[in-house]
């Protein structure tokens, strides 16, 4: 009997500022009474959070969800979703708070909403859309957070990752490991599945294809949290192994400053740990010792043709040695018998003379690294010059332990390290290691013969070998994709649809 009132109302929204404010309240108050003018009440609410008034705006998206009833909610989602794009903060505020309110009424429909828009809106849409649930979900209770809806999300979650750019993948991935239900081992084992598909393991490996290898390694950084003695990272470890290792010096990026060889061989070194059974690994473990040998030098003396004898001595890099040697040292435990049966004896002597003549320069260097941080605690530790010593010197302990069980007849794999970009408890813990790594296995034998060099010239290490790559790396940004989805990873194309409401 109220209709032709509240068609009143409904036209108000072509009336001036003042019926304008009045219809953004009443309409949504009386919209329940109105079935049948559903659609064009909504039209009309619409109207005015496109208003040129910012207040009437404002007003108008406060109370979208009022209309969020029934079949109506997926719309009013649609429609949030789309006005994520608002640069307003406080409009941006109040379309936040809007859709958190109607996920509280039902967590599917409004996902149906915001997806639908990231599958099919416009960019900027999409890239809030996917910002809000990265940021919104966790904050979510458990009683809106049903099995049920986590199932939803990743179901579309898998349609979304079928065109992503490098960043959204991150995103993406940071949405579903938060999940309850992916937290369990099936759980994660599916995702490291999602991961693997996405880089794409099947693919030939191009090494100068900067996309190719930024996707890769974007994608094994996702990865290598999932992984665990359940978990097996057994076929990332095996398309390292046999494409990534062969082509290490030819990989190209176009992130600055990044040392891309060094930062593939952590990737690998952290992976290792977690590897399953493999199946060609025999082979995999001598691609792995040859990469190992390259950065082994043999002693200038030992050189066969005498040509380096007297000149300058080779560099030794201690980054790349610790992350080869220990994925190494985890995988040769596999194939305990690898040194000893499957290189013939000329090849184990050319190898032991080669980690004997490491060792000793890293003696001398471990014993400068300790002489310079002799009693400095707290505030002095914190300095950008003793912060690069302290990882020098979990480096050289790691080299150390692992070069001494390597010694052991049988050569062993017992002794255990952690890598020295990974966190460690304490703040001291990494100097207490030091004194007890030196200590934890016989020495290597004739570690400290030979003749008495001018080690001290001979060992400090080679300018920036230290540098910010020491330290631990974000598994999110760095090296990741830049540009928009038309680039490399992902090329979606432009669409222009305007408002699709």
């Amino acid at each position: 009997q109220h209709k032709d009132a509240y068609q009143v109302i409904l036209d108000g929204v072509k009336g001036g500022a003042k019926e304008k404010r009045l219809a953004a309240q009443f309409i949504p108050k009386f919209f329940k009474h109105f079935p049948e003018l559903a659609d064009s009440a909504i039209n009309a609410q619409l109207d005015l959070c496109e208003d040129e008034d910012v207040s009437i705006r404002r007003q108008a998206i406060k109370e979208l969800p009022q209309f969020a009833t029934g079949d109506n909610l997926p719309r009013v989602a649609d429609i949030l979703t789309q006005l994520l794009q608002s640069d307003d903060s406080a409009e941006f505020n109040l379309v936040n708070n809007a859709l958190l309110s109607i996920f509280k009424m039902d967590a599917k429909g409004t996902l149906g909403g915001l997806f639908s828009q990231i599958l099919q809106g416009e960019d900027i849409v999409r890239e809030r859309a996917i910002k809000f649930l990265s940021t919104k979900l966790k904050t979510l209770p458990e009683e809106v957070m049903t099995k049920e809806v986590e199932e939803f999300i990743l179901t579309e979650s898998k349609k979304v990752l079928e065109d992503v750019t490098g960043e959204e993948f991150v995103l993406f991935m940071k949405i579903l490991s938060g999940l309850k239900s992916l937290q369990t081992v099936s759980g994660r084992q599916q995702l490291v599945e999602l991961v693997a598909e996405q880089a794409d393991l099947e693919q030939t490996f191009n090494p100068s294809d900067t996309d190719c290898v930024d996707r890769l390694l974007q994608c094994t950084r996702q990865a290598v949290p999932l992984f665990s003695k359940n978990v097996h990272s057994t076929k990332f470890v095996t398309y390292f192994c046999e494409h990534v290792l062969p082509n290490l010096s030819s990989l190209t990026t176009l992130v600055e400053g990044l040392d891309i060889q060094l930062e593939v061989l952590k990737l690998l070194a952290e992976m290792s740990s977690f590897c399953g059974d493999m199946e060609k690994l025999e082979s995999n473990l001598k691609k792995l010792f040859d990469k190992l040998l390259e950065y082994m030098p043999l002693p200038p003396e030992e050189a066969e043709n005498g040509e380096n004898a007297g000149n300058e001595e080779p560099k030794l890099q201690f980054s790349y040695v610790e992350c080869l040697l220990y994925s190494f040292h985890q995988l040769g435990r596999k194939l305990p018998d690898f040194l000893t049966s499957k290189l013939n004896a000329e090849k184990l002597k050319d190898f032991k003379i080669r980690l004997q003549y490491f060792a000793r320069g890293l003696q001398v260097y471990i014993r400068q690294l300790r002489l310079a941080l002799q009693g400095k605690t707290g505030e002095a530790l914190k300095t950008e010059e003793n912060k690069i010593k302290v990882v020098a010197l979990k480096i050289t302990n790691n080299i150390n332990v692992l070069i001494k069980d390597l010694f052991h007849i049988p050569p062993s794999y017992k002794s255990t390290v952690t890598l020295s970009w990974k966190p460690v408890q304490k703040a001291d813990a990494s100097q207490k290691r030091a004194s007890e790594d030196t200590t934890s296995s016989s020495p290597p034998k004739k570690a400290s013969a030979g003749p008495k060099r001018d080690a001290r010239q001979i060992y400090n290490p080679p300018s920036g070998k230290y540098s910010s790559n020491l330290g631990s790396f974000s598994y999110e940004q760095r090296g990741g994709f830049r540009g928009g989805r038309g680039r490399g990873w992902g090329g979606r194309g432009n669409r222009s649809r305007g408002r699709i409401y």
